[in-house]
């Protein structure tokens, strides 16, 4: 969570000053790599940030990161906050030595509530918030998003929870506490279509929205493969149907509305599914193209790699490291006046520590006997 909401951040220009322990973050470790302490996974969510290791087990660690936290604008941390607070570091004393300190907590669950202070990961998240349950096939097993969902979304909901209290502080000269707990931005998240029906107060039908969730819906294998096709619009099923050969389905009464569409998806799925068997993805591309109906090719990650596209936009970003050698990393996706931020190449273990701990005021006597 913590590491994705501060990754965005510095994408979008902030000084984000990454605190790690000794021995460093422990995704670190994960993944292939080229030099120790910098795998893969540790490369995907820590760009754009310096890194500083302090051991807040000892007194003098905690003093040295109260002092950085007095000069800062925002204090972001994902851990439980009970954990927080025995070290002396919540929301009060940090908030006393610096009141336009924004302090950020990205939790498991919501303060005052039967699940606060429990410890939670994605795939708990997943399992609590509907979205397994959701996911489960036609056998009944509850299944994740292959993905770390819960986590990269309650990060991003905890940057843009954290800019808008940055833009508060600019009318009320304050900072203050900000929660970002994971299992009430996941049902949030979740219930966006799903709550459906049951949003009324008695129910009117049932919850879980049906398109999204029936079973044909997939790409549809060609005749030598995969696509992706999606007819949505009254216009877009008549023109595809049309083109395809099938006028005599344009005025079936299942396809005269979208909420018709809607009641009778499950079986407009399946029969678009025998449709696109019928011919070559080369086909129903050109059909599609030439309808205006949204489709795509399937593409793995790999084939991302030479996308067309992202290749014209210049979506990757090479970066030549001494150690690593040379990278590609995913690019920051939004753009200023035609321009994307700067990325910058993940920090080695206290990479920074000297240079943060000088910036604060420390003097070199001190920096002594921080660095570890």
């Amino acid at each position: 969570m913590a590491p994705y909401a501060g990754q965005w951040l510095g994408d979008l220009g902030a000084d984000v000053i990454k605190v790690e322990a000794p021995g460093g973050d422990t995704t670190r470790k994960v993944g292939p790599s080229t030099e120790a302490g910098m795998g893969a996974l540790f490369l995907g969510l820590n760009r754009n940030k310096r890194s500083i290791e302090l051991d807040l087990k000892t007194g003098s660690g905690r003093a040295a990161l109260m002092r950085i936290a007095d000069g800062v604008d925002v204090f972001l941390h994902n851990n439980r906050q009970h954990k927080m607070d025995a070290l002396g570091l919540g929301p009060t004393p940090l908030l006393e030595r610096n009141p336009r300190l924004i302090y950020a907590a990205l939790q498991g669950f919501g303060a005052g509530g039967a699940y606060s202070g429990r410890p939670a990961y994605d795939d708990v998240i997943q399992s609590m918030c509907g979205l397994a349950a959701i996911m489960a096939g036609a056998d009944g097993q509850p299944r994740y998003v292959p993905t770390v969902l819960a986590d990269k979304t309650t990060g991003l909901i905890g940057a843009i929870a954290i800019l808008a209290a940055l833009q508060k502080r600019t009318s009320t000269g304050h900072g203050g506490l900000v929660e970002i707990p994971m299992f009430e931005s996941m049902v949030s998240f979740t219930a966006v279509e799903h709550l459906y029906g049951k949003q009324f107060v008695p129910p009117v039908g049932h919850s879980v929205y049906p398109r999204t969730t029936a079973p044909g819906r997939r790409p549809y294998r060609t005749k030598n493969g995969y696509l992706a096709v999606l007819p949505y619009s009254d216009r877009q099923w008549r023109d595809f149907l049309t083109a395809a050969g099938r006028e005599d389905l344009t005025v079936d009464a299942r396809l005269a509305n979208m909420s018709s569409r809607t009641t009778h998806i499950a079986e407009l799925y399946d029969l678009l599914a025998e449709i696109i068997l019928t011919a070559t993805t080369e086909h129903w591309i050109e059909i599609c193209t030439e309808a205006q109906v949204p489709h795509a090719s399937v593409l793995s990650l790999d084939d991302l790699l030479d996308d067309p596209h992202l290749e014209q936009t210049g979506y990757f970003e090479g970066l030549e490291d001494p150690g690593l050698g040379r990278l590609r990393l995913p690019g920051i996706p939004v753009r200023f006046s035609g321009l994307r931020p700067v990325l910058k190449c993940p920090p080695r273990l206290g990479q920074h520590t000297k240079e943060i701990l000088d910036e604060a005021g420390f003097t070199a006597e001190e920096i002594a006997k921080v660095m570890l």
